[in-house]
This record gives C-alpha cells, sequence and structure tokens, in this order.
C-alpha cells in the first residue's frame, strides 16, 4: 500500500508533485522541508502541544505548509481570512490564545497582535528567519497526527465563536480518514482549490487530498474562465464548490473547454437552486455533482447525483455512522414532512464546544445531537429538506454574514438610530446584504458615507450591497425591531 500523510509520502517518492500553483510546481520532498522549517520556526519560539497558532494567508502553497509545520509540533491552527480588518483579526487572535501568528498582508497584520500577552511569535510568511529554518524533522510522534483546526464561526450575537475539540493525538503514522475513504479520493487525483483555503471546506479537503498523495491546483481568486482552464490544462478529478462558482461557470462559455477528467464535485456552503444544479450536471461528466449538508461544527449528509435527481432540492441522507433528527419548538422530535430545528448526532472524537462560550455550547446540544440553527424536514424516505436556514443568516456566495455584526457596527455611527440588516435574493450570489436605516431626524446621511464609516469596522464582504433609509422602524413593545416582518414584506415586495 502506497504510503500516507506528507512525511511518508515525502520519503518515499519526494520528486512526487504536490502542489501547483500558477507557475509554480511543488513537490512532497519541497513540502515537508516548509513544513519543518515552520515546524523548527514555531518550536523555538516555545509553540507546542495543544497552542493555537493563528494563520492569514490567502490561497498560496506556503498555506499548507504553515499548517503542517504547526501540526507537527502538535498545535492547532485558526484559520484566519484575509479580509478582515485589523480588529476582526485581534479579536480572534485574542479570544483563542494564540501563541503565534503568521501572515502575508502587512497592513493589515501590524496593528492586531498589540497588546496580547500570549503571543510568542508574529512573523510574515516569507520572513528570512523562517526560509532559513533547518529542514530536520521534529517531534516524530506528530508526524502521523491529522492537522487539527479551530474555525470560527459566527454567531446570532454577531460576536465569532471558536470550535473547540479536544487536543491532537501523538500518532507516527496517519490512520485512514472516513471522508476521504467515503468520497473515494486516490492518489492519483487531480484536486483543484478554487475557494479560500480559510473556509472549513475547501481548506479541510485539500489536505485532505495531500495526505493521500494526490496533487493540489492552488486558485488565487476564482474566475470561471481560469477555474475552467485549470481543469483542462491540469488534469482536475475533483474539487469542492459553492452554488455561486456553479452560476459564474454557467455564465461562461464552458463548453469551449475540455472536462473530461472531471470525477467528483463536491458542493455545499448554500442552497443551490434547483434550476442551477439541473444545469451544472450537463456541464460535467455524468456522476460528476454530489452534494453534502454540514457546518464548521460538524457533517450531515449526503446525496448522490441520482438520488437528487430522484429527489430534487433535497441534501440526502446521514453520513454513515450519523443520525438526523427535526425537533420542534417543544423540544419533541418530529415525524416526517414537519418542519422543525435540524439536529445531528456527532463522531464521539469529533464532539465540539464553543471556546469560551459555555452558555453556547449549552444551547447547541441536545443530548448527543447539535443545532446550529438551521431549519429542514424529513421525508418519508430519510431524505433531509432545508426548509430555511438561521432566521438571520444571510449567505451570500457560499459566505456566512450575520446582520447582528453589522447592526452592532452601524449602532456606532452618531446619526443612526437602529437598523434591520437581513438577506434579499441575488441570482449570482445567493443572497446580498441589505441595510434599513433609521436616522437621526436632523442627520443628512448618505448611503455612501455610511459605507464608508463601515469600511474601516466590517471586512468588505460583510458591507451591506444595499442601503435604504425609513424614518421610522417598526418595533415589538419591548423596543425591538420587528426584522422578521420586514424580511417578509421585503422578500414579497422583490418577488
Amino acid at each position: 500500500m502506497s504510503a500516507r500523510g506528507i512525511a511518508a509520502i515525502a520519503d518515499e517518492t519526494p520528486d512526487r508533485l504536490a502542489l501547483v500553483a500558477g507557475d509554480r510546481r511543488v513537490t512532497f520532498g519541497q513540502l515537508e522541508d516548509d513544513t519543518n522549517r515552520w515546524a523548527n520556526a514555531f518550536a523555538a519560539a516555545g509553540v507546542g502541544h495543544g497552542d493555537r497558532v493563528g494563520v492569514m494567508l490567502g490561497n498560496r502553497p506556503e498555506v499548507f505548509a504553515c499548517w503542517f509545520g504547526a501540526g507537527r509540533v502538535g498545535a492547532m491552527v485558526v484559520p484566519v481570512s484575509y479580509r478582515f480588518t485589523p480588529a476582526e483579526v485581534g479579536y480572534l487572535l485574542e479570544d483563542s490564545g494564540a501563541a503565534a501568528f503568521v501572515y502575508d498582508d502587512p497592513d493589515v497584520a501590524e496593528g492586531a497582535p498589540a497588546g496580547l500577552d500570549g503571543l510568542k511569535l508574529s512573523v510574515a510568511v516569507d520572513d528570512p528567519s523562517v526560509l532559513a529554518s533547518p529542514t530536520d524533522r521534529l517531534h516524530e510522534e506528530f508526524v502521523g497526527t491529522v492537522t487539527a483546526f479551530m474555525y470560527y464561526t459566527s454567531g446570532t450575537t454577531g460576536r465569532p465563536k471558536g470550535i473547540a475539540r479536544s487536543l491532537p493525538v501523538p500518532s507516527g503514522e496517519l490512520a485512514p480518514q472516513p471522508f476521504t475513504e467515503y468520497w473515494g479520493f486516490r492518489r492519483d487525483d487531480v484536486h483543484l482549490l478554487c475557494g479560500p483555503a480559510y473556509h472549513t471546506a475547501p481548506g479541510n479537503y485539500a489536505v485532505m487530498h495531500l495526505n493521500e498523495g494526490a496533487t493540489v491546483v492552488v486558485m488565487e481568486r476564482f474566475t470561471a474562465e481560469e477555474c475552467l482552464a485549470l481543469i483542462e490544462r491540469e488534469r482536475v478529478t475533483t474539487s469542492h464548490m459553492v452554488p455561486a462558482n456553479f452560476v459564474r461557470i454557467l455564465e461562461a462559455d464552458w463548453s469551449a473547454y475540455d472536462r473530461s477528467s472531471v470525477r467528483k464535485i463536491l458542493h455545499a456552503a448554500a442552497p443551490c437552486p434547483v434550476a442551477v444544479k439541473r444545469r451544472i450536471m450537463d456541464v460535467f461528466p455524468p456522476g460528476a455533482i454530489w452534494e453534502y449538508f454540514g457546518m464548521s461544527e460538524g457533517f450531515g449528509t449526503t446525496i448522490s447525483p441520482d438520488e437528487w435527481l430522484a429527489k430534487p432540492g433535497s441534501v440526502g441522507r446521514p453520513f454513515p455512522g450519523l443520525s438526523i433528527r427535526i425537533v420542534g419548538e417543544d423540544g419533541s422530535v418530529l415525524g416526517p414532512g414537519e418542519v422543525g430545528t435540524i439536529y445531528v448526532s456527532s463522531f464521539p472524537t469529533h464532539r465540539f464546544r464553543y471556546h469560551n462560550a459555555e452558555e453556547k455550547t449549552a444551547e447547541a446540544w441536545q443530548d448527543e445531537y447539535f443545532t446550529v440553527g438551521d431549519m429542514g424536514y424529513l421525508d418519508e424516505d430519510g431524505y433531509l429538506f432545508i426548509a430555511d436556514r438561521r432566521v438571520d443568516l444571510v449567505l451570500s456566495g457560499g459566505v456566512n454574514i450575520y446582520p447582528a455584526e453589522i447592526e452592532q457596527a452601524l449602532a456606532e455611527h452618531p446619526d443612526v438610530v437602529d437598523s434591520a440588516v437581513f438577506g434579499l435574493p441575488d441570482e449570482r450570489m445567493g443572497q446580498l446584504v441589505f441595510a434599513l436605516v433609521e436616522a437621526r431626524p436632523s442627520a443628512a446621511l448618505t448611503e455612501e458615507a455610511l459605507l464608508e464609516f463601515l469600511a474601516d469596522r466590517l471586512a468588505r464582504y460583510k458591507l451591506p450591497r444595499r442601503v435604504e433609509f425609513v424614518d421610522e422602524l417598526p418595533r415589538e413593545p419591548s423596543g425591538k425591531v420587528l426584522k422578521r416582518r420586514l424580511r417578509d414584506e421585503w422578500l414579497a415586495r422583490e418577488a
């Protein structure tokens, strides 16, 4: 049987191609050397087992060397969006208790770690001191340990919360991975990374492929034309996409490219319109488009192309070893066809808690099942259908955007009385962020001025795409804005 895991593959076939990024070609031997450089740099700074390493990098080969290097010393990786502002980056580093921080944008990173007592290392990814670190392999007991991540996911309170799991378990040999085996990823695969590596799914699926000895083709930024060109040129076999990718591919002259090498494309992160999915199935070879339902906290369901054609709109049945139940407002388990909150079981080794948020952890779990607030129902055959997402969640281009965070930023403006932020349908992105703003009567506030104010407080992708002003927002007797009513009214108007 072929070697598995970066170290073992590098020992067996060091010249095997691991990463493709533009004109760069990185072999497994080179990736292992770079991994060891990072491991030595982290160890020299005192970073060790159970420590957290914040990594804010764009899509580039160094992402994986840094991640694997952190794993090699038993540390956990905290992926940080390169679209975050310094204030947002600083929050994640402080809340996670990061011991190290690696970045490739000094303008964003410069002020973020200030005042963080626990930060032992803050370094640019191309820092000469790291490049000059020795390539000696450290900590053999972690050579086969699966890289552990602590992802951050926002909640309705607007503050991101870390998804904490058990510490990395020392292992000298990489054990078979259930998701890799289920999806049938192979050593001869060529995987296209076309989403941000810091996102849970794109990054994890790239890591899975590398651990099998497959090649990962890294896209710095997604465009449909470049995606299709890479599929043709590199003979891509697998990828992970979101519906927004599908929409852009369908808008391109896709028939001009050879897509025959593709055997499996997974998609998730946002509901895929039935019409879009039917059309994308014609773009790629038969049987290639597989869907699943999951979240950063855990996995849920999968559905094959044939199953989906029989049950269009479904996200499938539970992944082997897991189960789904639909729970009503009174806590009872609902029957087929009844809409309620989706609860998913968890593998014992994957049980999570929210870091520094025990109350949120308790709210998420019911026995051995957890929820992130998604709504749906099971049909008579046990297939899950998503009826709605979390009430306030906006899904734009496969990215979660939480209105409460935007509303908090709007509230900081001296001329804003209150606001209601929610998502409106958009053909390309799924949803766009819309803000209804109640301004002070004497204020001469404009959309441009408000967006400029928000730009210093929020990542660009969180900014409202439309802003409208109202004299007064409707409220409950308690004073809380009637957002659900507003959203329903605007949805009806948009329709």
